[in-house]
């Protein structure tokens, strides 16, 4: 990360790297990166920490937590149904397409979603009765902590518990106060050291997001987006068999669908709005899912077939294949770290003309390489704010020409999608650039985003 405080020390001696405007407002905890850091301090303390291995590492951590949640979502089915009706279940939710897309993914909606199945397998179900106040209660104040909106998917969850407990101010005494401020001073702590500062990230989020309403710089959505678009994207396939399934869903489980229900619309009335921020409430559907093939008899080996067969499709073209170029374009830029590490003349200087965060940045670079891309910060506040991406979009070559006006001060390597070649191929050319690397991206180019991706280099 950057430089200067005491989670660089974590990384590496060698300080480098870029923070986005969240860690500078502190709307962003580190307890869960501190994971993930504690995996690259033990590669970098073994001398194994090569590109390769940090690229993947926390993928496949991400991805043994995702097993493990998925093995205790199953146990938890078998508790609450037959055999035949469990086994279609977890069928149903391993065949998930959106599933096998997030899973492996560190985000922290991952993350979120795999506490939240952790935490259901010890919820008080009706019929379950492995269940733990204690352990489920924490694993919840841990999802808060990561992700702040977990929140919106327990609060009915949590509601049902309390209004069923017979003995609620235990509940409240040793479960839900003494759990959360436990979790909440550790993360709290844990986050004043790494800021340097006392810093309350649940309160700066709900500040941001909420009262200020940052998140609508990135864009909104209409009210139904979700009920149109957002969660029949998410589900997929699996659709029909959800909406079977809450005809005969029992009453032992209309709590989750309750949920569902409440959390789709809760999110419906923030005005920023995205597939991800959904994701924690699937495997609540999959329950409904599986109880339906359960109950096709006649149709269901033809019914498993096809959603086997319609989420393969999707899973394998979303994850192998769509959008890829973003990830593949960080290959050939990382070689350039050799050029850095033996020219003695010029350095490579790459500069990445697209929309901001179209590439992941240093963790798939691991070498002190000069990189700037066209930054977004939202507005603060300040008047007639423009961000520098849309500044560069408005007039490409105004903008490239009054960032460079000297040919010293040029990058060596530009970056970006096709679309943009025309509108900036007088520059290119009147500054001596050669196209080294066409990469594809996706087949459905939109706006800004086009096709492939251009890699030019001066000469």
């Amino acid at each position: 990360m950057s430089t200067g405080s005491p989670w660089s020390s974590l990384l590496n001696s060698e300080t480098y790297g870029y923070l986005t405007w969240e860690w500078k407002a502190g709307i962003r905890g580190f307890t869960f990166p501190l994971f993930f850091a504690f995996l690259y301090k033990i590669l970098h303390l073994l001398n194994y920490d090569s590109v390769h291995l940090l690229i993947w590492l926390p993928r496949i951590a991400q991805a043994l937590l995702a097993a493990f949640a998925d093995v205790k979502f199953f146990f938890l089915v078998q508790r609450l149904e037959n055999r035949d009706v469990s086994r279609w279940v977890f069928f149903c939710h391993l065949c998930s397409w959106f599933s096998w897309f997030c899973c492996t993914r560190t985000l922290t909606n991952s993350t979120e979603t795999t506490l939240t199945s952790l935490a259901l397998s010890y919820f008080p179900l009706s019929g379950s009765k492995a269940y733990s106040s204690k352990k489920y209660l924490f694993l919840v104040a841990l999802a808060v902590i990561v992700r702040p909106t977990a929140l919106i998917v327990w609060f009915p969850l949590l509601m049902h518990h309390f209004c069923q407990e017979e003995q609620k101010l235990r509940l409240i005494t040793h479960c839900y106060i003494p759990l959360g401020t436990l979790v909440l001073v550790i993360s709290s702590l844990i986050d004043c050291f790494f800021y340097g500062k006392w810093t309350l990230v649940q309160f700066n989020f709900l500040k941001f997001n909420v009262l200020h309403g940052v998140a609508d710089f990135y864009g909104s959505h209409p009210w139904h987006w979700y009920l149109t678009q957002g969660f029949p994207v998410v589900i997929g396939p699996h659709l029909p068999l959800f909406l079977h399934g809450c005809m005969l869903a029992s009453r032992k489980h209309k709590i989750l669908l309750a949920t569902v229900v409440w959390t789709i619309l809760v999110y419906s009335f923030l005005p920023h709005k995205e597939f991800r921020f959904i994701y924690p409430v699937l495997p609540f559907c999959m329950i409904f899912c599986g109880t339906s093939l359960a109950h096709l008899k006649a149709w269901r080996r033809s019914a498993a077939v096809a959603l086997l067969a319609s989420n393969l499709v999707l899973a394998l073209y979303t994850g192998l294949i769509h959008q890829r170029g973003a990830l593949d374009v960080m290959s050939h830029v990382q070689m350039l770290c050799d050029v850095s590490r033996n020219s003695t003349v010029s350095q490579p200087d790459v500069l990445f003309l697209m929309p901001c965060h179209s590439t992941p940045f240093y963790s798939h670079v691991h070498c002190p390489l000069k990189m700037r891309f066209l930054e977004c910060p939202p507005d603060l506040g300040e008047e007639g704010y423009a961000d520098e991406a849309d500044r560069f979009y408005d007039d490409p070559l105004f903008w490239l020409r009054t960032s460079f006006p000297y040919k010293s001060s040029l990058p060596t390597h530009l970056v970006f999608f096709n679309v943009l070649e025309k509108d900036i191929s007088a520059f290119l050319q009147g500054n001596g650039f050669r196209r080294t690397a066409e990469i594809f991206h996706t087949h459905v180019p939109e706006g800004r985003v086009g096709g492939s991706i251009f890699i030019y280099e001066k000469l």
